[in-house]
């Protein structure tokens, strides 16, 4: 299927309704943000989204999930930006799931008439990297990741994302950043990173279900303050950004996620760690604040 056969304007139309179905709390994130930013992070969020979706299919086999995401590498790599071919993808998937995948194309197009279309390329291009590690990496009675592996997963995956956004902020708010980006884009790589392995830690039981050994059970008290340190990094980060929406969206996650921490901590074993809907409302209550005050950096 070419770049010109579908319509950018249709999947424009149609991304605030797949954000509100499959951002969940990014959603609450970029609906803070200026038009400029929202819209190349909102599409930047569902293109990552696809290949998860295709990557985390239980129900496809793992080479064909391999071979899915490798045509998607290939496509990014081409330049132009080249074609790709309809995906037939023989997994079960919801209703949710393949409106997603069905809107590949649309996405694509968007994708290719961006201006900010490198930058967002270059990010997908690190998550699919992570994507297809984080796939062939585990196998049947694989080990599970040592320290390094695991951060350079998280790197790729998030810590990416925090470089990205950051970059975009630069580009179209520059005034929102009060120091040169690039003595930002260490702190926003932790960032992102401490986000992942939070993630990780709550979900450590359902992902060995599912044969993904991310950490053992004995080094969970290593990685929770692992996971401080870097989100440590992203209350400075947070305190070079300028009063305003653009501090409030990129705080957003970092209060969610110290809320979530104790709840980690308390969590019996083989369980998953879950804010209530009240807390959600509480972090954004709370960073309300962030619209005309400078971030207070606050313990993790």
């Amino acid at each position: 299927m070419k770049w010109g056969q579908e319509s950018a304007g249709g999947a424009a139309e149609e991304m605030p309704d797949m954000l509100r179905v499959h951002a969940r709390t990014m959603e609450l994130s970029l609906r803070l943000l200026p038009c400029s930013l929202r819209e190349p992070l909102g599409l930047a969020y569902l293109l990552a989204r696809v290949s998860d979706t295709i990557a985390d299919s239980g129900r496809m086999a793992s080479g064909e999930r391999d071979a899915r995401l490798e045509e998607i590498q290939a496509t990014l790599a081409a330049t132009p930006l080249g074609e790709l071919r309809p995906m037939n993808l023989s997994g079960e998937f919801s209703p949710a799931e393949r409106g997603l995948l069905d809107a590949l194309p649309r996405l694509l197009v968007l994708l290719a008439e961006s201006p900010d279309r490198e930058e967002l390329v270059g990010l997908w291009r690190e998550i699919l990297e992570g994507q297809l590690f984080d796939l062939r990496r585990f196998t049947p009675g694989s080990s599970p990741l040592d320290h390094a592996e695991l951060e350079c997963y998280c790197d790729l995956v998030a810590g990416s994302v925090g470089r990205c956004w950051t970059r975009l902020i630069a580009r179209h708010v520059p005034g929102a950043l009060r120091v040169p980006v690039q003595e930002l884009l260490q702190p926003a790589s932790d960032y992102g990173r401490g986000l992942q392995l939070l993630n990780i830690l709550r979900d450590r039981e359902a992902d060995r279900v599912m044969g993904r050994h991310y950490v053992v059970e004995e080094e969970v008290a290593v990685y929770l303050a692992q996971a401080r340190e870097w989100l440590a990094a992203g209350e400075r980060y947070l305190g070079a950004v300028a009063p305003g929406r653009i501090l409030m969206a990129s705080a957003l996650p970092l209060d969610l996620a110290k809320a979530t921490l104790p709840l980690i901590v308390a969590a019996p074993p083989c369980t998953r760690a879950k804010l209530s809907r009240s807390a959600v409302r509480r972090a954004l209550a709370a960073g309300v604040l962030s619209l005309v005050l400078p971030r207070r950096a606050d313990p993790v």
